[in-house]
């Protein structure tokens, strides 16, 4: 059960089992603000950068999994996507509280860019005069939990998936 120990079918589903979970969690945040037309504000941005960072590693670590290729370093790039998703887990629950009112929030959420350029008034020029929504106000919930709370989720899930990754046995 060490770091070293040979990569097997539990490492290769396990890691293919995380990319896929990060790929569907990220796109759904996605999905939902392109064809949803819900605009994140700044938390859920962030809540994004772990998936961003983890996709490519993960994805690396399934690609070294089918190659045979170096067990510890495929092991190391599954626990850094558990690690991300921890990470994630720890934003998503603190976006939560934010909405829940357990905690302040960051004092720039929701705030409005300045936008001194006075020119066309085209697309570009509109971006600064959009307000972004407030990190303390969900924008919708599903059984009781906003998106962050079902990032949170998500998040844990992956995470204890991929730690599982990292520190099995392999099988044949």
């Amino acid at each position: 059960m060490a770091l070293n120990d040979p990569v097997g079918h539990t490492q290769k589903t396990l890691s293919v089992v995380g990319l896929v979970g990060m790929a569907v969690t990220v796109g759904s945040a996605v999905g939902f603000q392109v064809i949803g037309g819900y605009i994140p504000c700044k938390l859920c941005y962030e809540q994004r950068i772990p998936y961003y960072i983890g996709l490519p590693i993960l994805a690396l670590a399934v690609i070294l999994s089918f190659r045979r290729g170096p067990a510890l370093v495929t092991r190391l790039l599954i626990l850094a996507g558990a690690l991300l998703m921890i990470w994630a887990l720890y934003l998503g629950v603190y976006h939560s509280g934010v909405e829940w009112g357990w905690w302040a929030g960051p004092t720039d959420c929701g705030v409005a860019v300045d936008a001194t350029s006075g020119t066309s008034g085209g697309v570009l020029d509109s971006l600064n005069s959009v307000i972004p929504p407030s990190c303390d106000k969900a924008a919708l919930r599903v059984l009781g939990l906003s998106f962050a709370g079902w990032q949170a989720i998500c998040a844990a899930i992956l995470a204890i998936i991929m730690l599982r990754g990292a520190f099995a046995r392999s099988r044949a």
